[in-house]
């Protein structure tokens, strides 16, 4: 799980300074570096940590707390995989966002990552 909410706040870091990169060095260097962070680190990383949830599912079964958590969990999948299509657009000189943009995108696993850690401490439902 940690290196997958690694990967969910890193990467889109990585597209703030890339969308403001202006030099081919520097492109090709973050292209080269989000790919290796998608598929070496936040891929497994979100993979394994979908197994060992299902896992830990059978332990709990399907509490209400547990419900919202696989929510906000498939939530944070579509961000995983939106990630995937943002840096295949940057591959590709395509992107059509701005750094600013970016910026806020980054902050979704925050506040996803949040609601989820108090859920599962907290278990109010």
């Amino acid at each position: 799980m940690v290196t997958w909410f690694a990967g969910l706040f890193y990467l889109p870091r990585l597209f703030v300074y890339h969308s403001m990169a202006e030099d081919e060095i520097s492109i090709n260097r973050f292209e080269i570096m989000e790919r290796k962070l998608f598929w070496g680190i936040m891929t497994p990383g979100g993979v394994l940590t979908i197994l060992f949830g299902i896992l830990l599912m059978q332990s709990y079964g399907l509490a209400d707390w547990l419900k919202i958590k696989l929510f906000l969990i498939f939530l944070l999948v579509i961000y995983h995989v939106w990630c995937g299509f943002l840096m295949y657009k940057f591959k590709a000189r395509k992107n059509v966002h701005g750094h600013l943009w970016f910026r806020i995108f980054n902050e979704v696993p925050v506040v996803l990552l949040i609601i989820i850690i108090l859920l599962a401490v907290f278990k109010p439902f």
